[in-house]
């Protein structure tokens, strides 16, 4: 990893960590010497990661089977994190489905509702839960995963590139809300990558023509280390550097 911060004793928290990008941060935190609370539905997923971070022999993780959409159970997550280690020191949202590729009329009720309930829903109730847990850490950073899509809007991605556009404000306020204080959130724009979100989105498309998932990761790795100043800013990938929003004068 090229990126590879020293994380060795901290806590981190990956939502979607079964598979694509979020397995491999994960994987990557716990090769950096994180323990690993991996939060995903698919417990077959969780299982293998498990393995692959026994094998390497650096860090440990914590497997949680967790529908990101169980408010409740996010509540009773930060609960549990609080009573075993008292902090968190990273958290990784990154947990999120497309939806449909479709005319904004076309889009029936119960999609939209969906993408928005799983993407920013879920997420706010995740920042909810953890929020006073990343306050406790001497140096809590936030990584909330997004895209592309709200700044290009393309045609026919209205459902998730608003889901992200939401993401990406809960973010900006939450780290001006704490820019005095130790903890750093930053989002990152992860680009193109080979990843089943990415297949749904364009079928037609030759998967071994885009990065690997675990080229994405180790790029996005340094956004937990305790040394990171940034804050309220978004981490292009593919740019690799990060934008400032234009703040209102």
């Amino acid at each position: 990893m090229t990126n590879q911060p020293d994380l060795t004793g901290r806590i981190a928290l990956v939502t979607g960590a079964s598979r694509g990008i979020g397995y491999f941060i994960a994987k990557g935190l716990a090769a950096a010497g994180a323990h690993v609370i991996a939060v995903a539905r698919t417990v077959g997923g969780l299982e293998e990661l498990d393995d692959e971070i026994k094998a390497k022999g650096s860090g440990s993780a914590t497997l949680v089977p967790l529908d990101i959409t169980d408010m409740a159970g996010l509540d009773r997550l930060g609960g549990s994190i609080h009573e075993r280690w008292g902090k968190l020191d990273v958290l990784v949202a990154n947990a999120a489905i497309l939806g449909v590729i479709s005319p904004i009329g076309h889009v029936e009720a119960k999609v939209f509702e969906k993408v928005m309930n799983i993407n920013v829903t879920s997420t706010w109730r995740l920042i909810r839960s953890v929020d006073p847990l990343l306050r406790a850490s001497d140096a809590g950073r936030a990584i909330l995963i997004s895209s592309g899509s709200p700044h290009s809007a393309r045609a026919f991605w209205a459902p998730y590139a608003a889901s992200k556009a939401a993401v990406e404000a809960l973010g900006r306020s939450w780290a001006d809300e704490t820019k005095n204080m130790p903890l750093r959130v930053n989002i990152v724009n992860p680009g193109v990558a080979r990843t089943a979100m990415r297949a749904q989105a364009m079928p037609g498309e030759d998967p071994m023509t885009l990065p690997h998932p675990s080229e994405v990761a180790d790029k996005v790795l340094f956004l937990a280390s305790p040394e990171l100043k940034e804050t309220g800013l978004i981490y292009d990938v593919e740019r690799g550097r990060f934008t400032e929003y234009r703040k209102p004068d």
